[in-house]
């Protein structure tokens, strides 16, 4: 197919040394706080056709399920029925072909930039509670009076801080009760809140033991991922409940949050544990260049915004990790950038040449990104093109693979070898 062609391959990889703002801008005016009540039900058409696409293993045949409004994060449910969120501020079940209307219940976002309702993620023991849990950005209440626009040198002009909400990442628990979540209630936030359009964080993920880990970004404000006494640039660890582990790593230390697990993150976007050996992996935005795949240990620390391989928005220079040796180093890191959506390990059996391998979400290089493992090295890597940018992926429960593509025309997507 021609929207498949190697030149357009070349293309939207050579398109990811944009900064990652303009790599997953999502609309030029939508800074609002949206309950999104207008229109909630209304969906765009299925525009593209299907088709397939070429990999190392064969063909791919990719089917379009659904058109979606911006859509962020997806889980299944035990019974196979998938829960995908729309960044205005929706959440949909999709089941036997169909997309629900909007499910009722779910807290008010803060819309705009890179902000709104983000990931969603199912109890492990969901059968018997039916908790649900969704990560989105909102607003300081009260607002303060008088919140004046920032400005950081390093950031380059097209990213001032203009808006003037306070507003941050949180997690809510809520009990899936048909179409409504009900008992819905705040277990996790950002400290501090901040002005700006980008860096929430937002991924969820639950470890072999059910405590739930959280992607928390550092709201381009770059110092707090350095500091213990914000979760800012933080990877988090907490019950499900909201309360925090007693073997977390800072638990003891007098002034750091105790549900902090590592430090020094700049936009983690992926977060996924692999099976078999229960590590945590994670992949994560670089300013210009510099993405990261990172192998996530207790307690350690990442660098940024002291050490990366990219540079400044600005051109200014960072210090690379080998500078620094005191700091975690990446797994694997890209420049020009790939712009990491997600992150997920392949474990069906529609795929066997790919099992237990990495499969992350490409934005700007429009792809996904296959790697296979050797130990704690990237011993092989596939860039798939997909021709649209990819926010997300899963595994259903007969090996094939879903995805989200985004804007224009975001779809669910199923891909499947082709016949």
């Amino acid at each position: 197919m021609k929207c498949f062609s190697t030149a357009l391959a070349i293309a939207t990889l050579l398109a990811g040394c944009a900064p990652d703002d303009q790599r997953t801008a999502d609309r030029a005016d939508t800074s609002r706080l949206a309950p999104a009540t207008a229109d909630r039900d209304a969906a765009p058409k299925l525009l593209v056709p299907n088709g397939t696409i070429p990999t190392r293993s064969g063909q791919l045949r990719v089917e379009r399920l659904a058109a979606l409004e911006e859509p962020w994060g997806m889980a299944f449910l035990p019974d196979g029925r998938l829960l995908i969120t729309e960044k205005p501020g929706r959440l949909r079940i999709f089941h036997q072909g169909k997309l629900s209307a909007a499910v009722e219940g779910v807290p008010a976002v803060v819309y705009f930039g890179q902000g709104g309702l983000l990931d969603v993620a199912v109890d492990p023991d969901f059968a018997k509670n039916q908790f649900v849990y969704l990560s989105y950005t909102e607003a300081a209440t009260p607002q303060p009076p008088g919140v004046k626009e920032t400005k950081e040198p390093r950031l380059g002009a097209f990213q001032r801080m203009e808006d003037q909400v306070l507003s941050g990442s949180a997690v809510a628990r809520g009990r899936l009760d048909g179409g409504s979540l009900r008992d819905v209630r705040v277990i996790w936030r950002q400290v501090p809140k901040t002005v700006g359009r980008g860096h929430f964080g937002g991924r969820l993920a639950f470890a072999p033991d059910s405590t739930l880990f959280i992607a928390s970004s550092e709201r381009m404000r770059f110092d707090p991922a350095q500091d213990l006494a914000s979760n800012l640039g933080k990877i988090v660890r907490i019950r499900g409940d909201g309360s925090v582990p007693l073997d977390n790593p800072f638990v003891a230390d007098s002034g750091a949050r105790p549900e902090i697990w590592s430090m020094g993150h700049r936009n983690p976007s992926g977060l996924a544990f692999q099976p078999g050996s229960g590590r945590l992996w994670s992949v994560e935005f670089g300013p210009k260049g510099g993405d990261e795949l990172n192998l996530i240990q207790k307690g350690r620390n990442y660098g940024w915004p002291l050490v990366n391989e990219g540079v400044n928005y600005d051109d200014s220079p960072i210090p690379h990790h080998a500078t620094r040796p005191d700091f975690v180093r990446f797994v694997r890191s890209w420049t020009p950038v790939i712009s990491p959506g997600s992150m997920m390990f392949y474990t069906g059996s529609q795929f066997p040449q790919w099992q237990g391998n990495i499969l992350i979400a490409g934005l700007s290089s429009q792809s996904i990104i296959r790697l296979t493992l050797d130990g704690d090295r990237v011993s092989e890597e596939e860039v798939i093109a997909m021709g649209r940018r990819i926010r997300n992926l899963a595994q259903a429960r007969d090996g094939s693979l879903l995805a989200l593509s985004e804007s224009p025309n975001a779809e669910l997507l199923r891909l499947s070898p082709a016949p």
